[in-house]
């Protein structure tokens, strides 16, 4: 989308300026065909109209603080100091990450209060890039569920119907996304944190390696963590954009490694032919609404269609053990993360019953079983090494159930097979996260009840670049509008 010419004291279309990518508006501002107040109020008339109806930002800053920073953008661009692959750009910050001088609720009444003194290490990289932060995205309780809502702030409706959940738990950014509420987000993903509402809401998401993105999660940052931070976005080049900005090593984060690519440029080399094995349902361990597999499996046609060779296929390993492993060490970490506030008899009534399984499990746990799980997660990533000998991506849905009603907590039925935890009907996405593998959801489409689905390609360790290649080529076959107006 391009805007119109305008005469010199013509103010640009809201819907014009939102609709822009993060690339694109960022180029503007340098190039002071836009300024940096028009787009940041154009952003900001759009939340004021839009988030009452599906509450995707919370704790925002006070307006006239913001424009202050968009004004210093502007007198920046004025005098040749502009710079930065974000600067002058809004963005709202998912609230499980520490924002300077912004609450960080994590979706708790026991932290409803917190402020922290410093930044997330990504957070401190995309404003070094030069965005303004405008307030937060609403998250589940400690991230914990693919259902956005908690006690702080309430929950975050469907990007295309406000009665649906927007998923979990990036449902606040990846809605925000969808309805040009902001133009690129953050989000995290541990059990499909970030793939689940990128899904959910027909927008691009992008897990990264593991390491990729420096996390410095206090007090501890040597346990080999599952989750990692990642971008979000209507389109696969601003998604390398954002990545670029979050990714590379830092000190505080000696998991982190260096040697990152320049991935937006690498996005200029088309991947033009790939092998991509069809995990589809597990041959049968995992069960799906209605829907889904044909959905992602009329996609992976249209990938077939430019060259790219599609086989189904099914790993011979033990899905069930591998499951356990992966509640064993979520546990292990999230659960013991959360101690302080349950030992506190002030806070332990005020966590979710979800956030209390997690940490009570934890309390059992034994040395034995989290080293088993290691175990078995190890014998799953060599698995997956010997499979990318044959293929160059794997594929399969990113959720089991389309979006559901935003009452619904959590689905505790997959056509007909009962779940056994509030997160076993996420199950689908377990495997990139036990491998640490680079995973890239993109948009398959509509059901007949007009619910957004998504499909998971995933790459080897290591191999974003070739991913995102992957995800590029898949929007260049099947580009559409990503939000509602």
């Amino acid at each position: 989308m391009l805007l119109k010419p305008r005469t010199k004291h013509e103010v640009p279309d809201v819907s014009d300026i939102c609709g822009l990518g993060a690339i694109e508006l960022s180029a503007m501002i340098k190039q002071r065909q836009l300024s940096s107040r028009e787009v940041v109020s154009a952003f900001l008339d759009r939340i004021e109209t839009v988030n009452p109806v599906v509450n995707a930002i919370v704790s925002p800053r006070p307006r006239e603080d913001i424009l202050r920073e968009a004004d210093s953008a502007d007198a920046a661009i004025r005098g040749g100091r502009g710079g930065g692959p974000m600067f002058g750009l809004p963005i709202a910050i998912k609230d499980l990450a520490r924002t300077k001088g912004i609450a960080t609720t994590y979706g708790s009444r026991a932290l409803a209060d917190l402020v922290p003194e410093d930044d997330e290490l990504f957070v401190e990289r995309i404003r070094a890039a030069g965005a303004i932060i405008i307030g937060k995205t609403n998250v589940p309780e400690f991230g914990f569920g693919s259902q956005t809502y908690n006690n702080v702030f309430g929950a975050t409706a469907n990007a295309f119907d406000p009665k649906l959940t927007a998923g979990g738990s990036s449902g606040g950014a990846a809605a925000a996304v969808s309805l040009n509420l902001v133009p690129i987000a953050d989000g995290s993903d541990m059990g499909g944190s970030l793939r689940n509402p990128a899904a959910y809401n027909n927008i691009y998401g992008f897990r990264p390696s593991q390491g990729l993105v420096p996390s410095g999660q206090k007090p501890e940052v040597f346990l080999s963590p599952m989750s990692t931070d990642g971008p979000m976005a209507r389109n696969v080049a601003d998604l390398a954009m954002l990545l670029d900005v979050m990714a590379g090593y830092d000190f505080r984060a000696p998991l982190s490694y260096n040697g990152v690519p320049n991935h937006l440029t690498g996005l200029t080399a088309h991947l033009l032919s790939a092998r991509i094995g069809w995990l589809g349902d597990l041959g049968g361990h995992l069960p799906f609404e209605n829907g889904i597999l044909e959905l992602c499996e009329a996609a992976l046609r249209r990938l077939e269609e430019l060259s790219f060779r599609i086989e189904p296929m099914v790993p011979a390993f033990d899905f069930e053990q591998l499951w356990r492993a992966f509640v064993t060490l979520r546990q292990s970490t999230g659960g013991c993360g959360l101690l302080a506030l349950y030992d506190n008899p002030a806070t332990r009534d005020l966590l979710k019953p979800e956030a209390v399984w997690e940490i009570e499990a934890s309390l059992s746990l034994t040395a034995r079983e989290i080293y088993a799980a290691s175990v078995v997660r190890t014998s799953w990533y060599y698995l997956l090494q010997d499979l990318f000998e044959r293929y160059d991506f794997l594929a399969l849905p990113t959720a089991q159930v389309f979006p559901f009603d935003i009452e619904l907590h959590w689905p505790d039925e997959v056509n007909g097979r009962r779940m056994d935890s509030y997160h076993r009907w996420m199950e689908v996405v377990i495997g990139a996260t036990m491998a640490g593998c680079p995973v890239v959801n993109v948009p398959v489409g509509f059901d007949g009840h007009g619910r957004p689905m998504g499909m998971q390609l995933i790459g080897k360790p290591r191999a974003d670049l070739d991913t995102l290649r992957l995800g590029a080529a898949y929007e260049r076959s099947y580009p559409w509008t990503a939000g509602v107006s």
